[in-house]
């Protein structure tokens, strides 16, 4: 088994060198090592002892990195992925996390030079995609500590697995693409909020000297199922293989089960609609599973709480309050001995896991947290947190700013309902900015995050780019096709109904600028019905949703 050598730790800061045909990255953190070298021309790795000999002619490049994030192969070349800023957002078991400012990505592709001129642009493509991923917000990190863990799994691991490296170390769902968990850390004792975005929807709490942490998750609905979108502000619902949902959905709870424990589903989707049907086949599948371990219950958070009665998840917390009582929470004394241990987790779900799953958890950790300062005598039987203004302030915005963080690397833009968790109430801002993010997210999910996506498949490597696949260029495209894009249909549009108003203002004096005003309406109308019918023209890619695994 690979051991690491517990005097030895990762380099924390390094100098890059970029030589005409090669990187050499060079340790600069006060320990003595061998630099590693990456070949321009086909990407190949060497360890070499000392820095190339530089002339007056070939002057390298040289820059301060943080890290080396990994290689990254496409069809011709390779590249380089290095971190070029961080930032300290906080600590977690005494050790700093980093926040990734900015990544760059150093192509490794001068074998490209021979290559067929079809490749080359399929090459150029997926560089471009990379050129997004550098861009990529919420990427988190940390020298020494295994973040992908659990405090609970990391205070369990046995000698012989802490000797290993990190990258051995981790939990196997985050060794998997397209997995994705948020760590929320509450430091009383020092005074101090961090958010951290690790990688599957796990947040806790760490409080004071006695290291306390409640894990809840949020997926989607776990079936097969997706919306294509087609310029419709609420694009339909349509179930994949419905046969295969009681399947499914087994599998993913079989598989929650063996990470955490028992499992209390809680579904917060409409009843009626589409929304309806996803909750209808949920909840037929789930009765074939429920038993003492799997519970399940339907919430219909918006006819209950509608858009500013959020108070009413109460109702909510009185159901499921048993459940958090029974399972409890990590307790670590002071000693670094686990006092208690926690047995089942809450999962959440309402469509896209953001804006109610972010309202509902805050509450439950809020109502779970209450009930842990009682355990250790903290609070009293009657005590809240809303009776200490100053600890009810920044519960309220860790949780705030918790939802943000999470809402922007899904969706592009802050959580909606924020001024609810924010301020305790809604507000007239609050929903004027859930209107502008609305308006955003619109826009983004129709026109903006597929690519998005297509960058982190293959930043993570989800994509997988053969060689051996089909070089044929696709099709051109042709009629609407060739031209469409929704910036141009919307200018025509725009202007369409503004010489209709022009023309309008003048009918007075002449009666055919009515006729003009109706033609240019017209005109606008018949665009518009246009972009509706050719909605996936002007839209990226659809979007798919999969089970959680």
């Amino acid at each position: 088994m690979e051991k690491a050598d517990p005097a030895q730790k990762l380099y924390t800061r390094m100098r890059l060198w970029e030589f005409p045909d090669q990187y050499v990255i060079e340790p600069t953190d006060g320990v003595s090592g061998s630099c590693l070298s990456v070949s321009r021309v086909d990407g190949s790795l060497n360890l070499i002892d000392e820095i190339p000999h530089c002339t007056s002619l070939r002057v390298p490049k040289i820059r301060t990195i943080f890290g080396v994030v990994g290689m990254l192969k496409l069809l011709a070349g390779s590249y380089l992925l290095v971190i070029t800023e961080r930032e300290c957002v906080g600590s977690y078991l005494g050790h700093p996390i980093f926040k990734i400012s900015s990544m760059k990505i150093l192509p490794c592709d001068h074998s490209l030079k021979n290559t067929p001129v079809e490749q080359k642009k399929m090459e150029t493509e997926f560089s471009e995609l990379l050129n997004v991923a550098e861009r990529t917000p919420g990427l988190y990190f940390s020298y020494d500590v295994n973040i992908t863990l659990s405090a609970q799994r990391l205070h369990d691991l046995g000698d012989e697995s802490k000797l290993l490296p990190l990258w051995r170390q981790a939990f196997r769902t985050f060794k998997q693409p397209l997995q994705k968990i948020l760590l929320t850390l509450l430091s009383l004792h020092e005074g101090v909020l961090v958010e951290l975005a690790l990688g599957c929807g796990e947040e806790g709490l760490i409080l004071m000297d006695m290291l306390q942490i409640l894990w809840k998750i949020r997926g989607s609905i776990p079936l097969l199922w997706d919306q294509i979108v087609d310029l419709t502000y609420k694009p339909k619902f349509e179930i994949v293989r419905p046969e295969e949902a009681a399947r499914v959905v087994e599998r993913h709870f079989l598989d929650i089960r063996k990470k955490y424990g028992n499992v209390l589903a809680a579904d917060l989707v409409n009843k009626h609609g589409g929304e309806g049907r996803l909750s209808e086949k949920f909840a037929n599948a789930m009765q074939h599973i429920v038993s003492d371990d799997v519970r399940y219950l339907h919430f219909d958070f918006h006819r209950i709480c509608g858009h500013i009665h959020f108070e009413r998840l109460s109702i909510l917390y009185d159901q499921i309050e048993d459940f958090l009582v029974k399972n409890r929470y990590l307790l670590i004394n002071e000693k670094c001995e686990k006092v208690e241990g926690q047995t089942g987790v809450v999962r959440t779900n309402c469509i896209d896991c953001l804006d109610r799953t972010n309202v509902t958890q805050s509450m439950i950790g809020r109502k779970m947290l209450e009930f842990q300062l009682r355990r250790l005598g903290v609070f009293d039987a009657e005590e809240t947190i809303s009776t200490h203004p100053n600890f009810d302030e920044s519960f309220k915005i860790l949780w705030a700013n918790h939802g943000d963080e999470i809402s922007i690397q899904y969706s592009g833009t802050p959580a909606l309902k924020g001024d609810f968790v924010r301020c305790g109430q809604r507000t007239m801002q609050g929903i004027l900015n859930d209107g502008w993010n609305s308006l955003m997210r619109y826009y983004l999910n129709n026109f903006c995050d597929g690519t998005k996506q297509d960058a982190i498949d293959l930043l993570q490597g989800h994509y997988i780019v053969s060689v051996a696949r089909d070089m044929t260029p696709p099709s051109q495209k042709g009629g609407i096709e060739a031209i469409a894009s929704f910036p141009l249909a919307l200018l025509l549009i725009v202007t369409g109904f503004f010489f209709a108003m022009m023309s309008l203002r003048r009918v007075r004096y002449n009666i055919w600028n009515l006729l003009i005003s109706i033609i240019w309406a017209s005109m606008s109308l018949a665009i518009a019905a246009v972009v509706k019918a050719n909605g996936r023209i002007f839209c990226n890619r659809p979007r798919l949703h999969k089970p959680p695994r």
